[in-house]
């Protein structure tokens, strides 16, 4: 990776501001060095994620979420040696240290694979009535209303082409004729765009029922009217960590309670609250599911995300909680709307091709 040397702390370092160099970088990994640039450990995105659901309190030392013990290779290791070495435990990055330890490099799955497209099947929900976003979605469907310029289900597959995705399937119903008049088959993002028709209303996640064949890996399942720069690739990368039967991306959700909060035990005051924030993950509206999970879909019945994933957890299947980090909105009323427009020149522009 050129200009490794970026994404060097030290130990110290509080890990807010680990964070904004995973940001600004946009490499899913620091390196944490002493004064000698010897290694002393790495964070990647999915420690600050796994982190963010422990409750993590960001003014702590970058040590305390560290891996100290990271696989690295030799400078005199081949190409094909970190290739095999990064794909024996599923990796993204191998720093490469010298006999004493001190960083010299660091090696990318991307950059040796160069560019290798991802074989993972991308469903996106647009066939909703959109009803909260009238008259706006009275001639349009909530999809491909403009955001920044452009049709929002527009910006949503610019970003999967992006990301290495080819096949997309469309699960569309209200107004089904103007999503194939936008985007035909693709060709002209890079995708291979193909149309799931749903006849009535098939619920969150009944259309997944009407995929043609069953996939040969994870899919990723997301509603339409969604605007994120979500990492795709290290959503992947955390299911297959978890060993995950599903995961399903949460946002941390603020509510403040506008009263001092009295808390009372047998007629005693025990505590007072003065208007305390309650923090909640809240469901993103945007999955990783494996076939195991799709095998439980009958074509053309109704079926909702949450009793499939409900049904998966009854079976004592894994059901795991990706937080999203980056920029995230439900567009699903008209002040969203406006929002969303608002923010796209500053999150968005220049990235979404």
């Amino acid at each position: 990776m050129k200009n490794w040397d970026q994404i060097l702390v030290g130990p110290t370092v509080p890990i807010l501001d680990v964070i904004k160099i995973l940001d600004r970088f946009a490499a899913q990994i620091v390196l944490v060095v002493d004064s000698d640039r010897r290694l002393l450990g790495t964070i990647t995105d999915g420690d600050i994620r796994r982190g963010i659901l422990r409750g993590l309190v960001l003014d702590e030392p970058a040590t305390a979420i560290m891996n100290p013990k990271p696989l690295t290779a030799l400078p005199s290791s081949s190409p094909q040696e970190r290739l095999a070495l990064i794909r024996s435990r599923r990796l993204r990055h191998l720093p490469v240290v010298d006999a004493g330890g001190v960083l010299v490099g660091l090696e990318t799955e991307s950059e040796l694979l160069a560019g290798e497209e991802l074989p993972n099947w991308v469903i996106l929900m647009v066939g909703g009535l959109g009803e909260r976003l009238r008259p706006l979605t009275a001639t349009t469907p909530k999809p491909l209303l403009p955001v920044g310029g452009r049709p929002l289900l527009e910006t949503i597959l610019l970003q999967l082409a992006a990301s290495g995705f080819r096949r997309v399937f469309l699960a569309v119903n209200y107004m089904a004729e103007k999503f194939e008049e936008a985007f035909g088959d693709g060709s002209r993002l890079g995708l291979d765009i193909r149309y799931l028709r749903e006849d009535g209303k098939l619920g969150t996640a009944g259309a997944l029922g009407l995929l043609p064949e069953m996939p040969s890996g994870p899919v990723v399942v997301m509603n339409g009217d969604v605007l994120t720069s979500v990492n795709y690739r290290a959503l992947l990368d955390f299911h297959a960590e978890q060993a995950a039967a599903a995961t399903m991306c949460v946002r941390e959700y603020d509510i403040e309670v506008p009263y001092g909060v009295v808390e009372v035990e047998n007629s005693r005051v025990r505590g007072l609250k003065e208007k305390p924030v309650l923090t909640h993950f809240i469901n993103a509206g945007i999955y990783v599911l494996d076939p195991v999970v799709l095998g439980h879909l009958e074509t053309g019945q109704p079926c909702d995300m949450p009793g499939l994933l409900t049904k998966m957890m009854a079976q004592e299947r894994p059901v795991v909680a990706f937080p999203i980090r980056e920029y995230w909105l439900d567009i699903g009323r008209l002040d969203d709307f406006a929002k969303a427009n608002g923010d796209y020149d500053h999150v968005f522009r220049g990235t979404d091709g």
